[in-house]
């Protein structure tokens, strides 16, 4: 048999417990049964915590990640400026003048197309990853790009 209680709560913390209990399909005694329950555990402070620590684990994997992929992608870059400026011969006195002004149109031109890029849309890596499946109808996958 169980007792009768009979509580006052806040308008907001009432419409949430109703509509928990609505979307779960159960009454609002089970479900306030339930809540009451799981604060008076005593382990709920380790749940809590386990919980956080699960989640923390989750953000420092994720961490990682992105990390590896920043070091990958500084020296994928690093990669090309050596091989870029192992293989460019040095122009010529009278024509270093033109090029750095070509240079610096093509410089601006590239920040300009950067922008662009930023602002739009899918990462290069992802759009990388469509192009080959979809022409070679193999590839990479965008799993091989987060592999560990």
């Amino acid at each position: 048999m169980k007792a009768r209680l009979s509580v006052y709560l806040d308008p907001a913390i009432m419409r949430t417990l109703s509509d928990y209990a609505a979307r779960r399909n159960q009454s609002l005694s089970l479900v306030a049964e339930a809540a009451i329950a799981s604060f008076l555990s005593p382990d709920a402070a380790e749940r809590q915590e386990a919980a956080v620590i699960r989640r923390l684990d989750q953000l420092d994997r994720r961490h990682q990640r992105v990390e590896r992929d920043v070091g990958i992608g500084i020296e994928t870059l690093a990669l090309f400026v050596r091989f870029w400026l192992n293989s460019t011969p040095a122009l010529p006195e009278p024509a270093q003048t033109a090029a750095r002004a070509k240079g610096a149109e093509r410089y601006d031109a590239f920040l300009d197309a950067l922008g662009r890029r930023l602002a739009k849309g899918p990462a290069l890596r992802q759009e990388i990853v469509e192009e080959v499946d979809g022409s070679t109808g193999k590839g990479l996958t965008s799993g091989d790009w987060n592999a560990n």
